[in-house]
């Protein structure tokens, strides 16, 4: 692994880490943008509510790393954007670097830089397309130690559309794929059956694993998933809908660091949440 001083700061003490994605507008879904169409108000509510870590576009790191001060979340920098989360597929799915991303990454000062490594039945040059990403980018971060997290997404259609895969399977073999081509965090989906994730786990070679949230889901819900990723061995996780879209961001902020830093069970991360 590499560029330990980066990742330290996205990391923290305790090696775990909830790193918050408002990063959805660079994908130009409208289903994304509900509770981020005020990219300040929403950089604002989740810095207040104190993760480890933010995760924008470049066209809104700004707004993180132009506050003054020093206590503020760590900034994981997009640094590629994909079509394949449309409502409707429009063929082909692709996959793009933004341009000089290592340099755009070193001038907004991230603690890491994130990108997609998308595998899809029948769509070979999706996933050829994000291993020339990952293979051009891998050399620059370990060159400028930058934290490079990948993340790996098994994908399937369904209804016209890609929607997540979760067979441990799939999703354990692109993340010793990212692993062997120079991740040094992995961001990935959680399998169907949580008793998978420990392989999963394994599979990351001693990298911090973040689990994605996904879709919106129930509070009570996310919060048992949260527990239960954490327990079976993650280092944290990345959630987007299910913290700007919740009616209380910051109160369930604090509670996803209540459960991935401090180990509290559902009930009472959902206590706090309640103020109790």
């Amino acid at each position: 692994m590499s560029a330990p001083a980066r990742l330290s700061r996205l990391l923290g003490d305790d090696g775990r880490c909830l790193d918050v994605a408002i990063d959805h507008g660079v994908f130009a879904e409208p289903g994304f943008l509900p509770g981020i169409e005020n990219m300040a108000k929403a950089v604002e509510t989740v810095v207040r509510a104190a993760p480890d870590a933010v995760q924008l576009g470049p066209g809104h790191a700004d707004l993180l790393q132009s506050r003054p001060g020093r206590s503020k979340p760590a900034l994981v920098l997009r640094v590629d954007v994909t079509n394949v989360y449309g409502a409707v597929l429009s063929p082909p799915p692709w996959c793009e670097l933004v341009g000089d991303p290592l340099e755009e990454a070193l001038r907004l000062d991230a603690a890491a830089v994130v990108v997609f490594l998308v595998e899809v039945p029948g769509h070979a040059d999706l996933h050829r397309a994000c291993v020339a990403n990952l293979v051009r980018l891998a050399p620059e971060c370990r060159r400028f130690g930058m934290p490079l997290m990948v993340e790996p997404l098994a994908m399937k259609l369904a209804g016209g559309a890609l929607a997540g895969d979760f067979d441990p399977a799939r999703i354990g073999a692109l993340v010793r794929q990212a692993v062997e081509l120079g991740a040094d965090v992995i961001k990935a989906d959680p399998p169907a059956d949580p008793a998978d994730l420990p392989r999963i786990v394994e599979l990351c070679g001693g990298r911090p694993l973040l689990v994605r949230g996904g879709g919106k889901a129930a509070e009570d819900e996310i919060l048992r998933r949260t527990h239960a990723v954490m327990a079976a061995g993650a280092s944290g996780i990345v959630y987007g809908r299910n913290v700007i879209q919740h009616r209380d961001p910051a109160g369930i902020t604090r509670a996803f660091m209540a459960i991935v830093h401090d180990g509290a069970t559902p009930e009472a991360a959902a206590r706090l949440l309640a103020g109790g």
